[in-house]
């Protein structure tokens, strides 16, 4: 990933206008709702259940790959999702569940896909509902907040899997969607994904990427938005990612994410309860730590051995999914989100994904 050439599109852009891989043979499929109420049920509100399955597909060793299928679930009426479930194989990076209102065929077995072009999508039909890093993650909503699925639904499930051992292995993943009372859920939730494309790691040395998000920079209104969920993001080469919020770029911080053990592969997902708020004036500050034991310079990517520092953000009530970057590249200081800033800044931030 050449960020140089990223940053400078992304500057530009602002000024002027505003992986190989093996498949399975075996079908992802729906399965049908729960007799009963799902188990896990702290609202009380729970009352049936719908699967999805990605995979079986063969990793051979040391490969990586991000490969997705898009799937209806079987429910005949419209419902209301207050949990999320997802399970994930041993040869998994992370796992995208998206609502998919703009593409209308099954594609039941796993095939190629470009990472994050959901979330990147213009259209505003497709969004992400859940990134799942943890081999088995739940995540609950709080009360009377639901995602709304229409009867029959489309939901895109994105793979980034990574086979570290010397044998080929499965990866596989199960997303199950549990549906409230639909008279118990009052606002729709909804999430925010947001980081740096300024990555540039010297070779055997420590490294640390500290960066502010203002979100009304970015022409994001977030003023009657709360924050219940946030998860940090980095590649195989990150030791911490910490979030706060603040009124300014040189005000006090109030830490919202600052796990005290920071597993890449694995990271913390942290709760709140009661939820948080961002200043209006204010924004996210955030920063990634690194320590590159290898042999050369790392930039951002999506590969595994290139880098990342983004965490995502789940709120209600809805103002729309968004991808958001900060780059202050080249003395620039520029917060942009996709779809807001236009066709353009989204091309960009997909290409780089891409690459």
């Amino acid at each position: 990933m050449r960020l140089a050439g990223i940053a400078i599109a992304l500057s530009t852009w602002v000024l002027v206008g505003g992986c190989g891989s093996d498949t399975g043979d075996a079908p992802a499929d729906a399965a049908p709702p729960s007799d009963s109420a799902p188990a896990d049920d702290p609202d009380n509100i729970l009352i049936a259940d719908y699967s999805l399955s990605w995979g079986p597909v063969s990793v051979r060793p040391a490969q990586e790959d991000t490969q997705c299928v898009w799937l209806r679930l079987s429910n005949d009426t419209e419902i209301k999702v207050h949990q999320l479930h997802n399970t994930l194989s041993a040869s998994s990076h992370h796992l995208i569940v998206y609502k998919d209102d703009l593409d209308q065929t099954e594609q039941r077995t796993p095939v190629p896909c470009q990472p994050f072009s959901g979330a990147l999508n213009t259209t505003g039909k497709i969004f992400p509902m859940m990134i799942t890093q943890k081999h088995d993650d739940r995540l609950t909503l709080p009360p009377a907040v639901a995602y709304t699925l229409a009867p029959h639904q489309m939901i895109k499930i994105e793979m980034h899997y990574l086979n570290p051992n010397e044998e080929a292995a499965d990866a596989t993943a199960t997303a199950t969607f549990s549906a409230a009372d639909p008279v118990a859920i009052r606002d729709e939730a909804n999430i925010l994904f947001i980081g740096t494309p300024d990555i540039e790691l010297e070779a055997n040395k420590p490294a640390e990427i500290h960066q502010f998000f203002n979100p009304g920079r970015a022409q994001l209104d977030l003023a009657n938005a709360k924050f219940f969920a946030i998860t940090g993001h980095t590649h195989q080469l990150g030791l911490s990612v910490e979030v706060g919020i603040a009124e300014t770029p040189t005000s006090p911080v109030t830490p919202v994410y600052a796990p005290t053990s920071f597993l890449w592969n694995e990271p913390e997902t942290t709760t709140h309860k009661p939820e948080f708020k961002v200043d209006p004036a204010g924004g996210f500050d955030f920063t990634c730590r690194y320590y590159n034991s290898t042999n050369r310079a790392v930039q951002f990517g999506e590969k595994t051995t290139d880098e990342m520092c983004f965490f995502w953000a789940y709120y209600y009530p809805s103002n729309g999914s968004h991808v958001c970057v900060h780059t202050t590249y080249g003395g620039g200081n520029l917060d942009l989100c996709c779809p807001d800033a236009g066709a353009g800044l989204c091309a960009l931030l997909d290409d780089a994904l891409g690459n």
